[in-house]
């Protein structure tokens, strides 16, 4: 898997899965609705760590850096 997620995408993704976390063990949000979300919270905090999105990867999307050749 080549890496298609800039640092910026991953800090945002983090920060996101954070608040859900953070909402759902509060009991703010709960049910069915605070399950997907926590779900899609650890899917998330899966990709930010394995720097790959694999939707980017069929829409051609890359955040990462342009290295200079």
């Amino acid at each position: 898997m080549k890496k298609n997620m800039g640092k910026a995408d991953r800090i945002i993704r983090i920060l996101i899965a954070a608040i859900i976390a953070t909402l759902f063990f509060t009991n703010i949000i709960g049910g069915t609705i605070g399950i997907i979300l926590l779900v899609l919270a650890g899917i998330f905090l899966l990709t930010s760590f394995i720097s790959f999105c694999p939707l980017y990867f069929p829409l051609g999307i890359s955040t990462c850096k342009k290295k200079d050749k």
